[in-house]
């Protein structure tokens, strides 16, 4: 009997012990498994956020980048409960301004902001945009036109990219050491011009002279130049207030467009959530920030162009602007038959600009946004 209990009391020994280590080993094995599924989830979050790259030429103080990306790439990545993330690299770092276009095609950049002029040629419908005798009076409703525009007219040269918006300067002014008062004083007059702007001028009498804005000032300073066509923003921004004395308004002579697009491979592997939360911050920056962003800048440079620097602002008369705008006629003659050589209706394309141009012109002139 005393053996028989011993045996008993032995067993049960054995029994407690064998569930003591199968819960101790059950409780490890599941404190290993929350830790790995812990890692796990982590590391799935970490799989989730997509880090795009933002290419541009303006430099990081400029508006631009200050005012318009650093809002959008925020409002993007709380849209998107952090699993976007985009890092811009302002002041041609990742990419030259004339090469952006190629480089988020070819996928260095993941987007990029730059003009589309910087490529002529690339873009020969857009190029409507720009064209002389279109009279803008913002640049927000220069800005406005063209994104409408471009919903409307869906041209084929920008559809291997997503665009995100565009954005224009609005009307360019000419600035000049002399006073221009209407065409006879603009003959043979040296005039800084690139591209389309210097074949402008040509067509109105004047000397073109080719350099780049950064060049602008001492050539004024010095002589080699008398004026120069550009955004009113120049004034300030590159001083040259202090260089000329009159401006000349020319609401129809310039405009430059600018894109902000980003590569399509990209942008369809965004799930369409995703996508969804992206264009709806686009349409929310362009038309509180991308718009007008020009406008505020010129609007600053005019004020003290006028008040510090003493500069006189010249108005054309309704003829003399007439006059003006018929002179350049031959170059909108000129892109519609262009763009009917390429099988495409010139002069709807024209025509849908010029109303929406009007249409925004009015709006603003209203104060309607």
């Amino acid at each position: 009997m005393f053996y028989r209990n011993r045996v008993l009391v032995f067993f049960a020994i054995l029994t407690v012990m064998f569930i003591l280590t199968y819960c101790t080993s059950a409780s490890i094995a599941a404190q290993r498994g929350s830790v790995l599924g812990s890692k796990a989830t982590e590391n799935a979050s970490k799989e989730e956020i997509i880090d795009l790259k933002l290419a541009h030429f303006f430099p990081a103080t400029h508006p631009i980048e200050a005012e318009l990306l650093n809002t959008w790439t925020k409002l993007i990545e709380q849209a998107t409960q952090g699993r976007v993330r985009i890092t811009s690299y302002p002041g041609e770092t990742l990419l030259k301004a004339n090469d952006i276009y190629q480089g988020v095609l070819d996928g260095v950049a993941d987007i990029g902001l730059s003009c589309f002029s910087y490529t002529r040629g690339r873009f020969p419908v857009l190029e409507v945009f720009e064209l002389p005798g279109i009279i803008y009076s913002s640049a927000e409703a220069a800005s406005k036109t063209a994104w409408e525009g471009i919903k409307r007219i869906q041209p084929k040269e920008v559809q291997n990219t997503k665009l995100m918006m565009v954005l224009a300067t609005g009307s360019g002014d000419i600035f000049a050491k002399v006073p221009v008062r209407n065409l006879d004083d603009l003959q043979a007059l040296e005039i800084r011009a690139t591209g389309l702007s210097a074949k402008t001028l040509d067509l109105l009498g004047a000397m073109p002279i080719a350099m780049a804005q950064s060049e602008a000032y001492e050539a004024l300073s010095k002589g080699m130049v008398k004026g120069n066509l550009a955004p009113v923003e120049v004034l300030k921004g590159w001083k040259h207030a202090e260089v000329t004395k009159y401006l000349t308004k020319t609401p129809f002579l310039y405009n430059t467009l600018f894109f902000m697009t980003m590569n399509l491979d990209k942008w369809n592997s965004l799930a369409p959530d995703i996508q969804d939360a992206i264009l709806d911050v686009n349409e929310q920056c362009f038309h509180e920030i991308a718009a007008g962003l020009w406008d505020r800048q010129n609007e600053s440079a005019l004020k003290w162009a006028v008040e510090e620097m003493g500069m006189e602002i010249i108005e054309l008369a309704g003829q003399e602007k007439e006059l003006w705008i018929d002179k350049v006629e031959p170059i909108q003659r000129e892109y519609v038959k262009k763009m009917n050589e390429r099988g495409l209706n010139g002069q709807g394309i024209l025509d849908t600009v010029k109303q929406l141009a009007e249409k925004y012109n009015d709006e603003m002139m209203n104060g309607e946004r």
